[in-house]
């Protein structure tokens, strides 16, 4: 039986989405994101790849895909750390636009590919050692069963996942902090998705920037449970889960400050009350290598 294709039973959300980050992207590149630190050195890594540094090990001669690349920042980061192929997937052209241009100034020799994320494996040739996803990534799939199934055709045998994201919980937590910081959005994952309309990003825009032309998006939460049974289902091991007391952004300005790793709360009390990431680190299983240990 053909199973449901997610990118098509929510083709409408996915064109909203992708009109919005054809939008954001050009808004986060004049807004710095970060590009100016990573090209002024041939040695530079973005932040978020020097904070999973530890998860990813030794790249040189691997095999690398990076999924939801937007601009390709991590995607040149981990070509730099010597893996023999990298490529980056993007559901929005514009962003895998200013991606080539960044790779070309960078000197990185990187792979971009359109395409939705439920579409990968037939959009992308080859398999992979590892898949690297991270942040900001599972609220814009509605099937967290589906993208596990995903990862886990891309990932030959003994490959491995490295995912670094948004905790859910913090995902459920109402972006108006006004009303304290409680529960307001679903924290399971729901057929229909939350619908926003909204003009700005996740960083500050720059003075005279136009605002998002198509502000509307659709997201979707996944509790961790069903993240980790759905990588179980497709067949992976898990080999780490973690969850930090530190976010990748600044969602609640009055309630947070900047910190080595990132934004925590300002309240040493609320650090020990909210998980703001989560890490998993899943592995394709090698028969061949169980029989070798054997």
């Amino acid at each position: 039986m053909t199973e449901p294709d997610p990118g098509a039973t929510h083709s409408a959300h996915f064109a909203d989405n992708r009109a919005n980050w054809d939008d954001r992207a050009a808004l986060h590149e004049a807004a710095g994101y970060g590009i100016a630190e990573l090209l002024a050195s041939p040695g530079a890594i973005t932040k978020d790849v020097a904070a999973d540094l530890g998860r990813l090990g030794d790249l040189t001669g691997l095999d690398v895909i990076h999924l939801q690349c937007h601009l390709g920042l991590d995607t040149i980061s981990l070509a730099r750390l010597g893996a023999r192929r990298v490529v980056g997937l993007d559901l929005s052209a514009r962003s895998l636009e200013r991606a080539r241009d960044l790779a070309r100034r960078a000197g990185a020799r990187i792979e971009l590919v359109e395409s939705n994320v439920y579409a990968a494996r037939t959009a992308v040739t080859g398999d992979f050692d590892l898949v690297y996803t991270t942040l900001g990534v599972l609220c814009w799939l509605p099937d967290v069963g589906a993208w596990a199934r995903v990862v886990a055709r891309l990932l030959r045998p003994g490959g491995r996942l490295v995912l670094r994201d948004d905790h859910p919980v913090f995902m459920a937590v109402g972006d108006d902090a006004s009303r304290g910081l409680t529960l307001h959005e679903p924290y399971f994952q729901r057929d229909e998705p939350m619908t926003w309309q909204n003009e700005g990003s996740y960083v500050e825009a720059p003075a005279g920037a136009a605002p998002i032309a198509h502000p509307c998006n659709h997201q979707w939460n996944h509790a961790v449970g069903e993240i980790l049974t759905a990588l179980l289902e497709a067949g992976l091991v898990l080999e780490e889960v973690g969850e930090t007391r530190v976010s990748a952004w600044r969602r609640w300005p009055d309630l947070m400050e900047p910190c080595e790793d990132g934004y925590r709360f300002t309240d040493p009390a609320l650090r020990d009350m909210l998980p703001l990431q989560l890490v998993v680190v899943a592995r394709r299983p090698d028969p061949a290598a169980l029989r070798n240990n054997e």
